[in-house]
């Protein structure tokens, strides 16, 4: 089965966790740092999701009016035949839903993530594997870790420089610019200096 990579936005997202065991927590988790605001819902939850402050805790049942109002929902119950329940009626309200133990009935996939500052890495293997993504993931961040420490830094600078690269240069150049803006900073490992933006800028007369 092959998925659209895409990231979502979940800050102060509301986001359904249906299931309160070790697969429930770690979706919880993922989901946590995403920033988004989780209910929780099963009649029985490992203590550790109790240490959640930003995770509303039901202690019953699976309900179809759980699902009102969810940006996303995450079925991660003990019973088959519920997380299908699940499934189905995300899918007729048009809610991503993961489905844990089956991810065929779901509409998205749990990508294993890297996370280096503002980089995000996320790799998937539609389901057949979460070891093989865990264990490339694990490569990705073996290659990035040798990276300098800079690149935060140039990250943070290309963020700064998009809205001014936007204003001041004519929309067929722009793309030419963020390419070259980016190999000087990973070439000098920093971010430019304001002569030499301006340099850059008189490169080739780019408007």
């Amino acid at each position: 089965m092959t998925y659209f990579p895409m990231f979502l936005k979940l800050e102060n997202a509301p986001c359904l966790v249906a299931g309160g065991g070790a697969v429930a927590l770690r979706k919880v988790k993922t989901l946590l740092s995403s920033g988004a605001e989780i209910t929780l819902v099963a009649p029985e939850i490992v203590p550790e999701l109790e240490k959640f402050p930003r995770v509303h805790l039901v202690k019953r049942r699976f309900c179809p009016e759980d699902l009102e109002g969810m940006t996303l929902a995450v079925a991660a119950t003990d019973e088959a035949d519920v997380n299908r329940e699940i499934a189905r009626l995300c899918r007729g309200l048009r809610i991503p839903v993961n489905v844990a133990d089956q991810p065929e009935e779901g509409t998205f996939v749990f990508p294993a993530v890297l996370q280096k500052g503002s980089l995000t890495i996320g790799v998937s293997t539609g389901g057949a594997s979460p070891a093989a993504a865990v264990y490339v993931k694990e490569k990705i961040a073996a290659v990035l870790s040798g990276e300098d420490e800079n690149f935060q830094e140039i990250l943070d600078y290309l963020a700064q420089m998009r809205p001014i690269v936007k204003q001041e240069v004519a929309e067929p150049h722009r793309k030419a610019l963020f390419l070259r803006l980016f190999d000087l900073c990973m070439e000098k490992n920093r971010p430019l200096t304001q002569d030499e933006w301006v340099a850059l800028r008189q490169e080739g007369k780019m408007p």
